[in-house]
């Protein structure tokens, strides 16, 4: 389902999972999985921060397979909520351009009880990063250029030259790897 040009979104009874180019709404979540059955609802806000292993982060840019990245999101969401007994869940991650002190993904969860929604909202997370179809650029400061990597926590990455349709990587390699290919500076999924 697409909600309007910049999010695109799966929904199913008390699940919703987005990826958006727009700024992330955090309210807007958080309503999404209040409920008076819950009397926990548990959010977190992913940020880009001003570093990574020591380099200045100049922002990030995200890119996904949108289609197979919302079916790996929802699938996250109905297996963490049937886990821990969830009243609902939400996730959105944005997409494209993130600057600094912004958030890049939300994740809200509700429960009868604080200790499942804490719990579940953790391994939503780390779920997420290890599963769903979803790459971003690292872009540091100075002449460095930029890292893509899977949205993994200390995930190596591949160095990018600037500008990034110098790369020379073959197309093959990058897509075993997992990344998407870059043609002309625009990310393109060889699945689209």
């Amino acid at each position: 389902m697409e909600d309007s040009d910049a999010t695109q979104s799966r929904e199913e009874e008390n699940i919703y999972v987005a990826l958006s180019r727009g700024h992330l709404d955090i309210l807007s979540i958080m309503n999404k999985v209040k409920s008076p059955k819950a009397g926990a609802v548990v959010l977190f806000a992913g940020t880009t921060r001003d570093n990574f292993n020591g380099k200045p982060v100049k922002e990030l840019q995200y890119t996904s397979y949108i289609p197979k990245a919302l079916n790996t999101l929802l699938t996250i969401a109905k297996d963490i909520r049937s886990k821990h007994g969830l009243t609902a869940v939400s996730m959105i991650h944005r997409l494209g351009r993130v600057p600094i002190g912004e958030e890049s993904i939300l994740i809200a969860v509700s429960s009868p009880h604080r200790q499942a929604a804490w719990k579940a909202g953790e391994e939503a997370l780390e779920e997420c990063k290890a599963k769903a179809e979803v790459w971003k650029l690292e872009e540091f400061g100075g002449d460095e250029g930029g890292v893509w990597r899977a949205n993994r926590d200390g995930a190596v990455g591949t160095k990018i030259p600037q500008p990034y349709d110098e790369i020379e990587d073959s197309d093959e390699d990058r897509r075993s790897r997992g990344l998407p290919t870059i043609q002309g500076g625009e990310c393109v999924h060889g699945e689209e």
